[in-house]
């Protein structure tokens, strides 16, 4: 059996302000937190949504609410911006979905919607994603979604909490070649 394509699960839209609540659930609930240093408090997270609502005007990147087809409801969130990695300029990707949506393939679904909107913008030539070496699922997208495994690293995040990460690449542009 084959997988739903992206369109049949899931859309994005763009970070709304009334997506507070949504981002209360994501990044304040333990359990979806489980990998990434545990919850944040609710300044952290009123801070969050302020720079998920306020994108950079020039392709630094987006966040998008996911939206469940089926159920109607914003469930989780997607989104890539700008990092320097290995001295280089890239986009980092990351997702999350609330638990109870959690295995229906919104995240994967969603990402996959992501990765076109920033290949869409040709500002960067590849994007990166940091899953904890420990969090199978994630793991699994990036597998599912043609990225590399490069290797595993350790990383920062948040601040103060290093963790193992791998370090999955995949390319939005085309490799020009040498000399161009």
């Amino acid at each position: 059996m084959s997988d739903p394509s992206p369109a049949a699960v899931a859309r994005i839209e763009s970070w709304h302000a009334d997506d507070l609540a949504l981002l209360e659930q994501l990044v304040g609930d333990p359990r979806m937190m489980e990998h990434l240093g545990g919850p944040e408090r609710p300044e952290q997270i009123a801070a969050r949504h302020l720079r998920y609502l306020a994108p950079g005007d020039q392709g630094e990147g987006r966040m998008f609410r996911i939206v469940d087809l089926a159920a109607g409801a914003a469930v989780g969130s997607v989104g890539y911006w700008e990092r320097s990695w290995r001295d280089a300029t890239v986009y980092e990707i990351g997702w999350a979905v609330v638990p109870a949506f959690q295995g229906r393939g919104l995240a994967r679904a969603a990402t996959a919607l992501a990765i076109e909107a920033a290949r869409a913008e040709r500002r960067h030539g590849c994007l990166h994603a940091f899953p904890s070496a420990d969090n199978p699922p994630s793991n699994a997208i990036c597998r599912r979604l043609g990225f590399t495994l490069l290797e595993e690293v350790r990383f920062e995040s948040p601040p103060g909490h290093w963790m193992r990460c791998n370090d999955w690449r995949l390319e939005l542009l085309p490799d020009p070649g040498p000399g161009q």
